[in-house]
């Protein structure tokens, strides 16, 4: 028997590539051939990742035997060192968070403690909680195939998703019999904790509470999530319980820091990876430009497309990432295309995968991959968390994804076990992924990002205490767990009438649902459906309300695995999208607005030449045109206006305004101004998540004239209503200068990068082509440098 496989489970092992130098000599095939219309590609960069042996670990009690036999049966005769430390820690009554590389173990680590409790007192609980449902769905078939290798663990544990597919019948039942329960914090917080008393059996007996996938817990989300687990480590002191909590996380910077935060006492780390993992080749793929004299490179999509065939016909099993939905599907039909014409069947063996589609064909593409049945799959970020897919050879990243952590999560789904294994990084005419192209040290020198987050934002906590009144009255010892700050908002809620206080504990007064108005993520939950016109209005997909005007606009084409579908008519009041399959040779990209409109002026005041104001502001956008766009080309054919309603976000901005003689001493120096406030707004996007505990793309930041007749700097919260984010910048705002010059100062860089100037995280519209819109320039370091010392009196 072998030692132990990658993950719980693991397909048959396929042929294909055998050494990096296979791989290697692949990359060099393709970089010499010649592409369509004279276009060659350039293999920038080659980073050799050594091999890294299993280092094991010994527990300090040893396994029960049914535990020990079903791991046995899997292969796995001994647990690495992470594991079997986070399994010691979780049995001796810490909170743990284990923080490994992907596909080292970590959902092993936390399930043994939890069977091994199930087994040991039969009326015990566990609760899992996952970011997403399809998570928590592909969870459970792995809790349940680990649970059937026994009889004794078949009859202990009762396992199943509580969600909103979740039939009412079967909730009522789970409630009564379950003892495994798998979830997400949203069904969490409006579903369960509310109406704690149907779940008093859970919460009595609750001994282990899982929190997976906890560095998707960030900025907004991550600040309403801490204190959504506030609320149910309340409940449960109510009912007598007090679980453990057992946290898993990918590579980030500050793993128990978040970890803490989020459960608000003090949690073991383990990061120590004992996981084996093969060598590994990471490539730098950069499209040439499409001629000699052309200011533009080629498609990153095509040339995507072109590595993934190759390796599918080299029987190498791949997955692609792009940063859209429209980018994998134009993958997916590019490859699909080139396929065909072998007639072998291979092209049989290629899926696309994304959100939108329905739930039971997610569920099937994933059942496939596992299986060794798809040699390929073109996926958005929807595969980057920890579905288990079993075993890849290669990922091909279209486009550097936002941070360097997930680049990192996106390249570990190849090389699942100890064979080597291959990741592309294919660059798109983007400033950002430009300079990387250029200066690969920066990428393979950098460390991951901190995840940040603050359960103590005063408009979070006020919501989040209104729905924990809700639940029980708010004693002094339940506010203090909520934080310092929290006794306050009490009183601000009582003193509106939301509370009232009586022997000392305060209530919820209102006949509102509170939990029913607090959205914990920043996306809207509605959604459009999309229907098939040509087939009785059969549903095709769904997208979600933000999205819809930019996707399923009248006359777009909608693409759906592959095929292109014309879109008749967006019901807007309906939420229905009406298509239609139709042949055409394009593909079509929205045209967006976005404006920002100052609605009033709270306060101002006067800095160092310069103007700071706060006030309310209406950020809005709409899909006011779209392009047609020739398929395996970046040509447009076609332009057409369109006429639908904006969408809306009422917040609360900053700005800061320089005066004409600040600029002018710019423009003095050789300088071009808008230069510097541009990348002094980069500069401000990147610093003021620091000060105000957010997460940078809980921002937004714009350049502009039209609101007070001179360039000025605004910086917005990205939430209905703001969340103090650019309150913190307004009162903060020369920290703010100070740490951007020594931010500029700092860097080695000469002309500007991603770690100054430059904007590593940016939000064009999710449903746009990547190869077509291009990034912001990244803006001259020296012009920002100038408008900085001048500001500070340097």
């Amino acid at each position: 028997m072998s030692a132990q496989r990658q993950g719980l489970f693991e397909p048959p092992q396929r042929a294909g590539i055998a050494t990096l130098a296979e791989f290697e000599a692949l990359l060099a095939s393709l970089r010499s051939r010649r592409g369509e219309r004279g276009r060659s590609t350039e293999l920038v960069h080659l980073e050799h990742l050594p091999e890294r042996p299993a280092v094991y670990g010994d527990l300090a009690t040893p396994l029960p035997a049914p535990i020990r036999d079903v791991l046995a049966a899997q292969g796995i005769e001994r647990l690495y060192r992470h594991q079997a430390r986070a399994v010691d820690l979780a049995r001796a009554g810490s909170h743990v968070v284990i923080a490994t590389g992907t596909a080292s173990g970590k959902s092993l680590a936390y399930h043994i403690p939890i069977l091994e409790t199930l087994l040991r007192e039969p009326g015990s609980v566990a609760l899992y909680l996952f970011p997403t449902k399809a998570l928590a769905q592909d969870q459970l078939r792995g809790l349940t195939r680990l649970a059937e290798g026994a009889p004794r663990l078949r009859r202990a544990v009762t396992a199943g998703t509580y969600d909103g597919d979740t039939p009412g019948h079967t909730r009522r039942r789970f409630r009564e019999q379950g003892n495994a329960i798998l979830t997400n914090p949203d069904m969490l917080h409006q579903g369960i904790l509310p109406y704690h008393s149907r779940w008093s059996r859970i919460f009595s007996n609750l001994r282990y509470v899982v929190v997976d996938e906890v560095h998707t817990y960030r900025g907004i989300f991550g600040s309403h999530v801490a204190n959504v687990l506030r609320r149910l480590r309340r409940i449960a002191r109510h009912y007598g319980s007090d679980p453990r909590f057992l946290l898993s996380s990918a590579t980030i910077r500050n793993p128990g820091d978040l970890a803490e935060r989020l459960v608000g006492e003090p949690v073991a780390v383990v990061d120590d990876d004992g996981a084996p993992r093969g060598p590994k080749l990471f490539a730098f793929w950069n499209p040439r430009a499409e001629g000699p004299d052309a200011a533009s490179r080629g498609s990153a999509s095509v040339e995507a497309e072109r590595i993934l065939v190759s390796l599918m016909r080299r029987d190498v099993q791949s997955i692609v990432f792009t940063r859209s939905r429209v980018s994998a599907e134009l993958i997916y039909r590019y490859a699909r295309e080139r396929l065909e014409r072998d007639k072998d069947g291979l092209a049989e063996k290629l899926s696309p995968y994304r959100g939108g589609y329905l739930p039971e064909e997610r569920r099937a593409i994933e059942r496939r991959l596992f299986d060794g049945d798809l040699k390929g799959v073109i996926s958005t970020n929807a595969l980057e968390l920890g579905i288990d897919v079993g075993s890849l050879d290669a990922a091909i990243l279209v486009g550097f994804p936002n941070t360097i952590a997930s680049t990192w999560q996106q390249a570990g789904r190849a090389g699942r076990s100890r064979e080597p294994a291959l990741a592309v990084v294919v660059a798109y005419d983007d400033p950002i992924d430009q300079y990387l192209m250029r200066h690969p040290e920066y990428f393979f020198s950098q460390s991951p990002e901190s995840a940040v987050l603050d359960p103590e934002n005063p408009y979070v906590l006020a919501s989040q205490l209104a729905c924990a009144a809700y639940e029980l009255p708010l004693t002094a010892e339940d506010e203090a767990r909520f934080g310092a700050r929290a006794p306050h908002i009490a009183s601000l809620l009582e003193e509106d009438g939301a509370l009232k206080s009586l022997d000392g504990s305060r209530y919820w007064s209102s006949t509102d649902y509170p939990a029913g108005k607090v959205n914990l993520r920043t996306i809207s939950d509605d959604t459009f459906t999309i229907v098939d016109a040509g087939r009785n209005n059969a549903v095709l997909a769904t997208v979600d309300a933000i999205s819809a005007p930019e996707l399923v606009y009248p006359e777009a084409v909608y693409l759906h695995e592959g095929d292109t579908y014309f879109v008749r008519e967006l019901d807007q009041a309906q939420k229905v999208a009406y298509v239609e399959r139709r042949e055409v040779d394009y593909y079509t990209q929205p045209v967006l607005d976005t404006r920002l409109r100052l609605l009033d002026q709270r306060e101002t005041k006067r800095w160092n030449e310069s103007e700071v104001g706060l006030g309310t502001a209406d950020v809005s956008w709409a899909t006011v045109a779209f392009k047609k766009i020739r398929f395996r080309s970046l040509d447009a054919i076609g332009y057409h206006p369109l006429d639908l309603p904006r969408q809306n976000l009422e917040t609360v901005a900053l700005w800061f305004r320089p005066e004409e003689g600040v600029r002018a001493q710019v423009r003095i120096a050789g300088l071009n101004p808008h230069e510097a406030m541009s990348g002094l707004r980069n500069l401000l996007i990147t610093l003021l998540p620091l000060y105000a505990m957010c997460d940078r793309p809980d921002l937004g930041g714009i350049l502009n004239s039209s609101n007070l007749g001179d360039p000025a700097i605004f910086l917005y919260d990205r939430y209905p209503g703001g969340l103090g984010y650019a309150e913190r910048g307004y009162a903060l705002i020369e920290d703010l200068m100070r740490a951007a010059l020594v931010m500029v100062d700092e860097c080695p860089c000469e002309l500007g990068c991603p770690s100054c100037v430059g904007l590593p995280v940016l939000r064009p519209a999710q449903q746009q082509d990547y190869d077509l819109h291009g990034g912001w320039p990244i803006p001259n370091k020296e012009a920002t440098e100038a408008l900085l010392r001048r500001l500070l009196g340097r």
